[in-house]
């Protein structure tokens, strides 16, 4: 999901975000290591936007209501 995207989202929309995104990279890393799942680059991606997720959400708390 592009930032664009992200930042257009409320904090509780982005922690619905965030558990599916953990969720999912659960699964890849389940599906890897069990070789059913060959695109290893996924697992970086849905990394990064966890990363992004949560840059926002912390930035999102700390501004003032």
């Amino acid at each position: 999901m592009e930032l664009k995207d992200l930042t257009q989202k409320n904090a509780s929309e982005l922690r619905v975000l965030l558990a599916e995104a953990r969720e999912r990279l659960r699964d890849l890393r389940f599906r890897v290591s069990q070789e059913a799942h060959k695109d290893v680059r996924e697992i970086r991606e849905v990394r990064t936007a966890i990363a992004r997720m949560l840059t926002l959400l912390t930035k999102k708390d700390k501004q003032p209501s």
